[in-house]
């Protein structure tokens, strides 16, 4: 370990946890000059900061002893602007203090106030909550700030955008003067400078930045897409990157349902976290993604501030974001204290200009190219099936004996084709995904030609789902056989128009399907009959009138 720290209790803990260097908002924080001052810091995610004001507070409520004294009322009090950021600083913050022996109590909106009050009713030695669920503690009594040592302010900008100006200083007011205040802001506008000049006294200024162009640890890249293929595009880059976890951005609550639908269709672990999700909901998504039961969460911005998980190492925005702020953000979700990680944004031609726009004031440098190929992907699963954790591990005995009775009957060469099938089974398939700087049709708006072909004597119908709604052939295809009881040979031809689409099915499975299609669960898609094979199959070409011309 290179570094000191004045508590023995906090030190091991570090160590515990692999420490082995401090982050520099970290180093920053125990520097000779901050001790026992108010501070006021420039530190983005993904720095290091929670573990930064757990330091800086340990003088206020440790000193340089071993334990947290009980003195009947916290002594400690972080304020963060959402649910899930106030439940990662409390997680954090009880290894940081657990052989300190403090009691850390969350308080958050969307969870029972009635067993936050008996948590602080109990005692606590650092309460940490969002600044509405901790305001209303105090106007009830519930929550006693008169012991309170020190405040730390996460991620004030983000908190005052959100309109929690009057909430924060409430809580404030409500604190002892002499108690210190610790306030981190991943920008420092007007807003922040006046409220560290009313609440705070001599504060240190220190810049945890250092200057850098984003983050260090994030490789950005920009990803030509088709718009009609980016969902394609999405599945190949979670299958080109394979990461133990991925983060995929949406900028609707729509999409990002359709999407984590299709990923699911598809054979993908995935997880959603989005605004339209009451607090249980999102507490199951997380702690799926924690566990690894889940490998891709589909999100929409409501993510992007205070999620961490650390096996983050993609981030795909399947929406460009809406400014740069966004971008960085969202991208700092991986590349965290340290780690390396992968940001990238597909890009449609016609939004081109608009990228180039956030990166330039991003001050980040991406790199340009065409979405992986279904043959790049086929060959690094080659390259990954031969480190598959099946062939790690000594077998047991009677492992041993089987694989030994199968090689005797089957032979090696049938054993190792059986275990490639298996392999290959386990993962989602790969899509054609063409780079619309070379592809024919692209500039001209034109639908890729080709498709399946249309049965003898099928039967159509339609379905309340189109473009609008990113439908595609390769989605649509393995749904209808999945929820529609049929085989691939059963469908026919796929129309895809704005609003809807028109499938045709095998008349002897047409009643069939028409069932299975309106069971309860699954897709919620409404489907009809539309007639036989052609009628109202959709709009058709309008042949030009005698003398003129076709358009």
């Amino acid at each position: 370990m290179t570094f000191e720290l004045a508590s023995p209790a906090l030190a091991r803990a570090l160590a515990e946890h692999g420490y082995v260097v401090l982050t520099p908002v970290q180093a920053a924080v125990l520097k000779p000059e901050a001790e026992g001052r108010d501070i006021l810091v420039s530190a983005q995610t993904g720095s290091g900061k929670t573990v930064a004001f757990g330091l800086a507070m340990a003088s206020d409520l440790i000193g340089a002893g071993d334990k947290v004294p009980d003195v009947g009322a916290p002594l400690g009090l972080v304020i963060a602007p959402t649910r899930e950021l106030a439940l990662q600083v409390a997680q954090e913050l009880r290894w940081l203090y657990s052989q300190a022996g403090a009691r850390i109590v969350a308080c958050v909106g969307g969870m029972d106030p009635r067993s936050e009050r008996r948590a602080l009713e109990a005692g606590a030695a650092v309460v940490v909550g969002t600044p509405g669920r901790l305001r209303d503690h105090l106007e009830r009594g519930a929550l006693d700030l008169s012991r309170l040592a020190a405040v730390a302010l996460d991620e004030a900008d983000e908190m005052l955008d959100m309109g929690f100006r009057e909430d924060l200083e409430f809580i404030l007011d409500a604190t002892p003067e002499t108690r210190r205040t610790l306030l981190f802001s991943a920008t420092m506008p007007k807003s922040i400078v006046a409220l560290a000049k009313k609440y705070q006294r001599n504060a240190l200024r220190i810049e945890a930045t250092g200057g850098e162009t984003g983050h260090a640890d994030i490789e950005y890249r920009a990803v030509r897409v088709d718009p009609r293929e980016a969902e394609k595009a999405v599945i190949n880059l979670l299958r080109f990157f394979d990461s133990p976890t991925a983060i995929v951005f949406c900028n609707t609550r729509d999409s990002s349902r359709h999407l984590q639908a299709m990923l699911q269709e598809r054979g993908f672990t995935a997880a959603l976290l989005s605004g339209e999700l009451g607090q249980h909901e999102r507490n199951l998504s997380i702690q799926a993604l924690r566990d690894g039961r889940a490998r891709v969460c589909v999100a929409t911005d409501v993510a992007a501030r205070g999620l961490d998980l650390p096996t983050v190492g993609l981030v795909i925005h399947a929406d460009l974001p809406h400014d740069a702020e966004a971008l960085q953000h969202r991208s700092g979700r991986t590349g965290r204290a340290g780690r390396k990680g992968v940001s990238v944004l597909l890009v449609p031609p016609k939004a081109r200009r608009r990228a180039e726009n956030l990166f330039a004031e991003a001050k980040v440098v991406p790199d340009w190219q065409a979405p992986p190929t279904a043959d790049e992907i086929r060959k690094l699963d080659r390259e990954r099936m031969t480190r598959d954790e099946a062939f790690s591990g000594e077998p047991s005995e009677e492992e041993s004996e089987i694989a030994a009775a199968l090689l005797g009957e089957l032979g090696a060469e049938k054993c190792a084709q059986a275990l490639a099938r298996l392999l290959r089974a386990r993962l989602p398939e790969a899509e054609e995904v063409a780079d619309p700087g070379h592809a024919p049709d692209f500039a001209s708006g034109k639908a890729p030609r080709g498709g399946r072909q249309p049965l003898a004597g099928g039967v159509w119908f339609r379905l309340d789902v189109g473009r609008d709604r990113n439908a595609d052939p390769k989605w649509l295809l393995p749904m209808l056989c999945r929820k529609g009881g049929v085989t691939r040979a059963d469908i026919g031809a796929i129309r895809i128009f704005p609003k809807d689409s028109k499938v045709e099915i095998a008349a002897a499975a047409a009643e069939a399907f028409l069932h299975n299609m309106r069971r309860p669960g699954g897709d919620p898609i409404r489907v009809e009959r539309i007639g036989p094979s052609g009628d109202n199959a959709g709009p058709k070409e309008r042949q030009p009138r005698k003398g003129e011309k076709k358009r």
